[in-house]
Formats: structure tokens, C-alpha cells, sequence
């Protein structure tokens, strides 16, 4: 291996130059490459360890990381070293292992390892698309029984045009925007959101990056072939299929056969077929640990039984689907479960819901933030402020499981950001509505398409929040049973379709079109043809579920809860912003304690106000403004008195804004003592005389008192008779 010559091929995709070398990196690893787009290059290498385990799931793993170095950035934070993974990290180790994942055969139990590395980021080409095709192709040349390849690709349609691998530039201008995996001619994942696209426009771009991912397909296949011509050898291990023992296989079979098969006509909901499944399960493993007991062919046949009773679960509900055409549940392929919708289901939340779909229940709420409240994302790119959040949480009860709670993994990650890009189309610009915005989605019962609850009831909680959305958004998941040229597109799949089934399909969308969708394929790929015709099915099943929540709450709230903060957006010149904040941030930390509100100020001007209080939020906007005002030569302002010097007194004539009132324009009279005209607090108008190019404010009493008398010559310090000569009149002592 250590005298393998370099190989690079390179194919012009999407109009742009792509190329995958190989050859003289981590040679020691099963398999790998680099992927470069312009200056942006992706390593993967995939490795198999050699020794098997016993699990009952692909042993795969799938890890994406960005080092700060490929951008010429230094990490943050006190370690300065990438730590634990960013969240767009862990939601691109998934983009990379859902489309990979179906592709290694049953009862492959060797770990696989896949990591890819951004080693160049040249801040236009995204390397996120890239380490599909990178891990892909370090597969190929792995000795893992991977049934690739597949390539990725990132679409963006801008200006009713198509764009293939967009910059970042064309990205934040686009209407469409999808990452699409896949074999030759055949679909594994898709995700991506729009702004309100037809059905139409999402199949056209779909189409075009299949043609795209063909190439990528054909580069790696052309990769492999080189890399044997070159020396290198790739032998494949070969996955035998599981040896179960005849007469346990036999038993189970004849006597669970029937019962299963009779228990998914029964119309059962998750918990009654459940534990209809568990008591044939529970009679059979004791039936099989006897018969252990004094008949060698069934000694080793206990680990079997649950396995065997699977397979005849997934054979039987797609008999059941694709021969009789039902569904477990008893419902047609369109038909959706039972929705229930409950507003406000707790007190003091600014906007909440309870929303049911069948046996999965999602309570979401809604919360109003300051701009102060939005969430610092560091990513390769450098830092943005997210101005929605939307954290999905599944908790173990959801299901009646029990197991700790260790925060956020990458399914809730994954969830949480696919029905947040699906609202986040639809929300108002920060300039009409500049709240912080934050949606919570606990998932309270779980029989499927959480995360289409999630979006629905997301898109409630806003509502009744008082977000003026554009449009209300609903979200559904779709399902496949393809099988020897039969196959069926279920809508609202529930938890054992999900299982048994070929496709999982989100898609979610308001009545004018599509927002937010994902797809994952169980199978080796899907067709065009068969995706147009869940795209429609979808769409009738989208409107259905649209009229449901319009029934409960057709359009935003006027109002705001009278629990969120009222939020007033001022905007000053740059240049006050010292002014406004104040030495060491005096003024801000006044109003704060003052009125009771949080204040936040943008590098532009920008200046937030925020309280619960609106009439605290008013007397703060008040001052803010009077912060900013400039003083006026010749005008009369009323102040009050807040320091007295020898030399005079100031005097505040806006909140934060003070001038000087000279001793000598105190009064129309001299004035020995500022303290026998004025004392700290007295309110006293004043006349403005001068404001110096620092900024420094002049004032008189006196041209207030009597006009025009600011300019007169003062008169004698004091009344009385001339001092006394002291001193002889000589200049110094007589000699």
C-alpha cells in the first residue's frame, strides 16, 4: 500500500470543476480521498475493524468535523481547540450517513468507521455536500461489502435559475435550496427547505441533480478501476446470511405466523399490538428454552426467537399493505389520524399547544426574546448571530422507555433543525418584528412523524404567540412499501410503517407550497416517478391538515401575551452611541434599574428597549431619544440643577445631557455664592449659548430671566468700601 502513486480524476459537475484524489494520504486507512471544489477540500477515510460483534444494527458510524485551521481562524473559546461538535457538524455526520447506511447488506456486524475532515475552506463552496461523496468514495476503496457509490449534490434554484453547488453568496438569494444523494439513477436522500415552492419546481430540481450524482457515481467507479491498475487490491468481505436452527426457525414460524398476521388485522393501536406481539413473543421463548433443555437442535435457539418474529412482522404488514391494501391501524393509504389541538394548555407561556395526531403528542411552546437573547453560532465561516431557535426534545417516556437523560443526540439535533428551517421561511424580516424568537418541542407520546408534529405545532405556538408569520405551515411524513415492482405511498405513517416500510419522507409546506422537507430511503434507491407521486399525495394530506389548525386559529394574534416582552426599536447616529451607554455603561445600567428593562445596542444604531412593563419601555424610549437630541443655540430647556461648583452649577437639560450654567449667568444680579440661588435638584430654565465643537454646553438663567442680559458687563464683585492698600506701595522691605 505504502507504494501506491497518487490518482486524481476530475469531472466538470453542476458547471463547475470537481475532482477526488486518492493515493498518497492516511494510507493506512481501509480507504481514502480528497474531494476538492475551488479551494475547498474535504479528506474522508473509512476504516473496518477486523474483528465481527454482536449487534442486531449496522455497526456504522459517521463523524464530519471542521477544523478552524481550514479557514486560517484560531478556535474560541479558553481551550482554543475544537471541542465537542457543532451543531452543524453533527447535522452533516448525519447528511452523510443516511444516504450511505442502506447500502451495507443485513447482518454486517463489523464496525465501520467514516471521517471526513475539512482541511480547506476557500469561504464560497460549502464543504458539507462534499463528504458525501468523499466518504462514499474512501468506501470504495475500503474492503466494507458497500454497495455504492453515491454522490451528493447541493442545488439552489436563484432567479428561476438552477445552480449547482451554490456559493454561500447565491445561497442566502435562493428560493430552493436542496442537498440530494443518490446512485446512479436513483434517489437515497433529499433535504433542503424553500420559500413556498410548487410541487413542480421541487421535482424539476430533483431531476436535474440526479444527472449531477450520475457523474459523481461514474467518477468513483473510474477511481476504483485505476486504483486496482495501479497495484492497489480490493477485496471485499463477503456477509453470509444468518444461520438460524432449522427447527427453531420451523416452531416460531408455524406457531407465530397466524397470530401475527391476525393481531395487524385487528386494527390495534401501538400499545394493543404491542402486547399482543410481546405475549406471542414471551410463549414462544419459554417454549423454546424448554424444549432446549433435552433437545440439542433448539439449545442455542432462545437469542433466535425475537429476531425470527421480526422478520415475519415486516414480511406480514407488507403483505397486508401490498396485497390486501390496508394498513395496520385500519386506515386507507390517504387517510390521517385523528388530529386534537388545545391552545394555552398553561398559564404565563407566550404562546403554546398541545398538538395530537393519533398517538403522537407534541406540546410546544413559544417564547419572546430581546435581540440581547439571540444564540452566537461559531462556525468555519466565522460568527452570526441565529435569531430562531427551535430545540426539539424526545424523551424516553414518549415511548415507555426508561433511560437517562444525557442531553440532546444527533436525532434531536437532526429534528429540531428540519422543523426549524421549515418555519423559519415564514417568519417576519427583524426589521417589521425583532424579537428573539424561541420554539420548544417536547414530544410527550410517540407513535411517528414527531417531527411533522413538531412543525405544526410549532407554527401554532407562534400564532397564538402573536408572530405575524406569513402563513400558517404544516408539516407530514410519507411512507413506501416497494416490493417486486408493487409498491403503495402511505400518508401520516405511524411507528411500525416507519419500521417495515422503504421510505420515510417529510415534507412540510403552508397552502402555497413547500418550506421544509426530508427523505431517507431503506432501500437501494428510489425513482422520480414514484417521488412526483408522493410530492402529491403529500400535498393533498398538507391542506387537510392546514384546515385542522385554521378551524382552531386561522391567523397570528394581535396582541402579544401580556407575559412577553414589549419590544421599541429606536435608531441613533453611530456617534451617540458613547453618549448613550455612558462612562463605563452608567446611563444603560440606569435605565435598566430605573424602568425595569433590558437595553441593547447594535454596532449600527440600532437600540433595543424591552420590558414587560410597556409603560417602563415607554419612559426608557423617552430618555433614549432625549439622549441622542442635540442642545439648540438660542432655545430655552428646563433642567434641573445635579452638581455646584465655585465656578457655577450644571445643569442636566436632557436625561445624560448636562451644560454649564456660569456663576456669572446665574442671575441678572452678581451672584457672590452659587449656593444662595440655586441648590442640587431645582428645576431652572435655562437659555443655550454655546455648544463647542467637544460638544461642551454653555447656558445662561440670566438671558432667560431678562433677555439680552447675557452679554452685559458684569458689575462690582461685592458692595462696600475700597480695600484698605496694605504693603507701604514699595516693593519690598527697607534696607
Amino acid at each position: 500500500m505504502d507504494n501506491l502513486q497518487k490518482i486524481g480524476l476530475q469531472e466538470t459537475v453542476g458547471g463547475k470543476s470537481l475532482s477526488i484524489q486518492t493515493g498518497t494520504l492516511a494510507k493506512q486507512a481501509g480507504g481514502s480521498v480528497t474531494v476538492h471544489l475551488g479551494d475547498t477540500i474535504v479528506f474522508s477515510a473509512a476504516t473496518v475493524a477486523e474483528n465481527a460483534k454482536e449487534v442486531s444494527f449496522v455497526p456504522l458510524t459517521s463523524d464530519y468535523r471542521e477544523r478552524a485551521y481550514a479557514a486560517g481562524r484560531v478556535p474560541g473559546g479558553f481551550f482554543k481547540r475544537e471541542m465537542r461538535p457543532r451543531d452543524k457538524e453533527t447535522l452533516t455526520s448525519r447528511l452523510v450517513d443516511r444516504p450511505i447506511r442502506p447500502l451495507f447488506p443485513e447482518g454486517w456486524n463489523h464496525e465501520t468507521s467514516i471521517q471526513s475532515i475539512v482541511v480547506s475552506c476557500d469561504m464560497q463552496n460549502d464543504p458539507d455536500v462534499l463528504a458525501i461523496t468523499g466518504a462514499s468514495a474512501a468506501l470504495m476503496l475500503s474492503d466494507a461489502p458497500f454497495n455504492g457509490p453515491v454522490g451528493g449534490v447541493r442545488i439552489c434554484r436563484v432567479d428561476n435559475a438552477f445552480v449547482l453547488f451554490p456559493t454561500w453568496e447565491e445561497r442566502a438569494k435562493a428560493e430552493l435550496e436542496l442537498v440530494v444523494a443518490g446512485k446512479t439513477d436513483a434517489l437515497l436522500m433529499v433535504e433542503g427547505s424553500s420559500h413556498e415552492v410548487s410541487e413542480e419546481v421541487f421535482a424539476e430540481a430533483l431531476e436535474i441533480a440526479q444527472k449531477e450524482i450520475n457523474k459523481l457515481c461514474a467518477m468513483q467507479l473510474e477511481l476504483v478501476k485505476r486504483s486496482e491498475a495501479a497495484g492497489r487490491k480490493v477485496e471485499r468481505y463477503v456477509v453470509a446470511a444468518p444461520a438460524i436452527p432449522a427447527a427453531v426457525l420451523e416452531l416460531v414460524k408455524t406457531k407465530a405466523t397466524e397470530p401475527i398476521r391476525k393481531a395487524l388485522r385487528s386494527k390495534l393501536d401501538k400499545h394493543g399490538l404491542d402486547a399482543q406481539i410481546h405475549e406471542i413473543k414471551d410463549g414462544l421463548k419459554k417454549e423454546v428454552e424448554e424444549k432446549g433443555k433435552t433437545d440439542a437442535a433448539f439449545a442455542d435457539g432462545l437469542k433466535w426467537v425475537s429476531k425470527i418474529i421480526e422478520n415475519i412482522l415486516y414480511d406480514e404488514s407488507r403483505i397486508l399493505t401490498l396485497v390486501d391494501r390496508v394498513r395496520p391501524d385500519g386506515r386507507g393509504f390517504e387517510e390521517i389520524r385523528p388530529i386534537e389541538i388545545t391552545l394555552k394548555p398553561f398559564p404565563r407561556l407566550h404562546g403554546s399547544v398541545v398538538f395530537q395526531r393519533g398517538q403522537t403528542q407534541a406540546f410546544c411552546s413559544a417564547t419572546l426574546g430581546t435581540p440581547g437573547d439571540m444564540q452566537i453560532m461559531d462556525v468555519l465561516e466565522g460568527e452570526y448571530k441565529e435569531r430562531f431557535m427551535l430545540h426539539y426534545n424526545f424523551p424516553a417516556f414518549s415511548v415507555g422507555e426508561v433511560r437517562p437523560e444525557r442531553g440532546p443526540g444527533r436525532r434531536e439535533i437532526g429534528h429540531g433543525a428540519l422543523a426549524r428551517r421549515s418555519l423559519a421561511v415564514l417568519l417576519p424580516p427583524e426589521e417589521e418584528f425583532a424579537y428573539t424568537l424561541r420554539v420548544v418541542s417536547e414530544i410527550w407520546e410517540s407513535n411517528g412523524s414527531s417531527s411533522m408534529a413538531s412543525v405544526c405545532g410549532g407554527s401554532l405556538s407562534l400564532f397564538d404567540a402573536g408572530v405575524p408569520m406569513k402563513a400558517a405551515c404544516a408539516g407530514i411524513a410519507m411512507g413506501l412499501v416497494l416490493e417486486n415492482g408493487k409498491y403503495a405511498v402511505l400518508t401520516d405513517i405511524a411507528g411500525i410503517e416507519d419500521h417495515n416500510g422503504d421510505m420515510d419522507f417529510k415534507v412540510a409546506g403552508t397552502r402555497q407550497g413547500i418550506t421544509g422537507f426530508q427523505m431517507d430511503m431503506k432501500i437501494e434507491g428510489l425513482s422520480i416517478e414514484i417521488m412526483k407521486e408522493a410530492l402529491a399525495q403529500a400535498k393533498r394530506g398538507r391542506l387537510f391538515i392546514l384546515d385542522k389548525m385554521d378551524a382552531v386559529l386561522p391567523e397570528p394574534r394581535k396582541e402579544l401575551s401580556a407575559f412577553a416582552p414589549r419590544l421599541f426599536r429606536l435608531q441613533i447616529p453611530t456617534d451617540k452611541i458613547g453618549a448613550l451607554i455612558g462612562p463605563g455603561g452608567k446611563n444603560i445600567r440606569r435605565l435598566i434599574d430605573t424602568y425595569g428593562v433590558q437595553v441593547d445596542v447594535e454596532d449600527d444604531g440600532s437600540v433595543f428597549i424591552a420590558g414587560v412593563d410597556p409603560v417602563g419601555c415607554e419612559q426608557a424610549k423617552a430618555e433614549v431619544e432625549a439622549l441622542t437630541i442635540e442642545a439648540e443655540v438660542g432655545k430655552i430647556y428646563k433642567g434641573h440643577v445635579v452638581s455646584i461648583k465655585e465656578f457655577g452649577a450644571f445643569i442636566e437639560i436632557f436625561p445624560g445631557k448636562e451644560g454649564l450654567l456660569h456663576v456669572s449667568q446665574i442671575d441678572v444680579k452678581r451672584v457672590a455664592k452659587v449656593e444662595d440661588v440655586l441648590k442640587i435638584g431645582d428645576e431652572v430654565e435655562v437659555k443655550c449659548l454655546e455648544v463647542d465643537p467637544t460638544g461642551k454646553i454653555r447656558l445662561s438663567r440670566k438671558a432667560v430671566l431678562n433677555p439680552g442680559s447675557e452679554n452685559d458687563t458684569p458689575g462690582p464683585r461685592r458692595d462696600g468700601p475700597p480695600r484698605e492698600r496694605v504693603g507701604g506701595g514699595g516693593r519690598g522691605g527697607r534696607r
